[in-house]
């Protein structure tokens, strides 16, 4: 199970993270120095069935709600951190209508900091809470009440988290192969490696990929999966692939790439999808708005084409074409995220119907 955190900055999400896991996800320097994530952060936590649940551990600033909604891409279980002496705010609400949008259905909420609230407070962050979640995909969440300085509620959550682990919707490896990039890196001895969510279908060691939509080709050399060395990689792990061949370098590969079955390397820039508005969005929809467009971990500026002749209103949907500034590697089905140019708000959310390549009026094969 891929456990995703949300939540607003400062809520705790990265402290609950170590408190569960042992492992401190802020890892650049200027994280370390600011007291704040930036980008996202990953632990994995051993169960006692020997399964390994992986966590992603995103940022809070609303500065930085692009990467949470990279790292919220793909993931089975939503860990939503609220604090106690706050209640919600607004990146609460906003990355919340993230999940909602991504149809995230299972999750937990964290009532952290829970040593600085007398009871009354909690009670009423609650009350928050539930009216919060009321009407999304979490409604009816359990509250787990925890602090990473005394301890309350840490273990609680933490077999909560084993408990849901096995009943986690499974994910077939039918289809064929598509991992999300979010980290790319080169280590000394070993060559190119690229980190994501397996997001279809299975790769063995051996296997020959091609990095869209880049199109650059290579050959699987090792993989581990959900932090263990393997032969074999699946839909909703999360996996290192060392990546090996001709032009493979440690600039071969980029958060927001597609690794995947040669087969399915078809970049697009013109996706047609239905469009559903937030109805909290300010205003309609109007033709050839602008937006920024998050597609798993990549994101891109694009624009809406109405093939109606009326805006799409707040709550309302509509059949749209998506004309992108660049070309991306997606397929039919997949789910996209909308949020207003300026970066300070998400606006919707889309789901392809058709991807056709840039100047051809042809269908993208679906994994």
């Amino acid at each position: 199970m891929i456990i995703g955190t949300a939540g607003h900055i400062d809520h705790g999400k990265t402290s609950l993270v170590h408190a569960l896991t042992g492992v401190d996800t802020d890892r650049l320097k200027e994280e370390k120095a600011r007291g704040i994530s930036i980008d996202l952060g990953f632990a994995y936590l051993p169960a006692p069935d020997r399964s390994i649940l992986g966590f992603v551990d995103v940022p809070g600033h609303e500065k930085f709600v692009h990467n949470m909604v990279a790292g919220a891409t793909g993931v089975d279980f939503v860990l939503l951190v609220v604090a106690a002496d706050d209640g919600p705010m607004p990146q609460t609400f906003e990355h919340l209508a993230i999940v909602d949008l991504l149809g995230v259905k299972r999750g937990v909420v964290a009532l952290t900091k829970a040593d600085l609230a007398a009871a009354a407070a909690r009670e009423e962050a609650e009350r928050a809470i539930r009216r919060t979640l009321a009407g999304t995909t979490l409604a009816g969440t359990e509250i787990i009440p925890v602090s990473t300085i005394t301890g309350e509620g840490i273990d609680a959550l933490r077999e909560h988290l084993f408990d849901a682990a096995p009943r986690a919707e499974g994910h077939s490896a039918r289809g064929r192969f598509r991992l999300a990039v979010d980290r790319s890196f080169s280590l000394p001895g070993i060559g190119a490696v690229v980190t994501g969510t397996v997001l279809s279908g299975s790769v063995e060691v051996g296997n020959r990929v091609t990095i869209s939509p880049r199109g650059v080709v290579a050959r699987v050399r090792s993989i581990h999966a959900q932090n263990r060395v393997t032969t074999t990689g699946r839909s909703g792990e999360r996996c290192a692939l060392n990546l090996a061949g001709e032009g493979v370098s440690k600039d071969a590969a980029a958060r927001g790439d597609i690794v995947l079955d040669p087969s399915l390397h078809a970049p697009t820039d013109r996706i047609d999808a239905t469009l559903r508005v937030l109805v909290g969005e300010k205003k309609p929809i109007g033709q050839w708005t602008p937006v920024r467009l998050h597609h798993a971990a990549a994101e891109v500026g694009a624009h809406v084409v109405l093939f109606a002749d009326q805006p799409v209103e707040p709550g309302n949907e509509a059949f749209v074409q998506l004309v992108l500034e660049r070309t991306i590697a997606a397929a039919v089905g997949d789910r996209f995220i909308l949020r207003h140019p300026s970066g300070q708000r998400t606006i919707g959310e889309a789901a392809s119907s058709i991807c056709a390549r840039p100047r051809v009026s042809a269908a993208l094969r679906s994994g």
